[in-house]
């Protein structure tokens, strides 16, 4: 079965930086789309970056462009979000997805909280 788990989380100051990661199981990873979505308290999930499967090619939020950047390891079967120059308002869960036969798939989600 499709699995998806994030880890990376954590508390960072303003100015900051974090990885996260997310393990992929279940599926020919190397095939599919994967995506970063994030949820912060009393919002809708919102998209962050998306990678493509072929080519690699990236898709940022424009509140993120520039400081965040979304890459894959096809062999280990992982997609990373490097997030740099962190801002209090970039706390939130952070959740990996994939659309795999039509249905999404998503992890668990990590914290991802920016605070001093």
């Amino acid at each position: 079965q499709v699995q998806l788990v994030e880890s990376g989380g954590g508390l960072v100051q303003p100015g900051g930086s974090l990885r996260l990661s997310c393990a992929a199981s279940g599926f020919t990873f190397s095939l599919y789309v994967m995506s970063w979505y994030r949820q912060a308290p009393g919002k809708e999930r919102e998209l962050v970056a998306t990678i493509t499967n072929a080519s690699g090619s990236t898709n940022y939020a424009d509140s993120v462009n520039g400081r965040f950047t979304i890459s894959r390891d096809n062999a280990k079967k992982t997609v990373y979000l490097q997030m740099n120059s962190l801002k209090p308002e970039d706390t939130a869960v952070y959740y990996c997805k994939t659309t795999y036969y039509g249905r999404h798939y998503w992890g668990q989600g990590t914290q991802v909280t920016v605070s001093s």
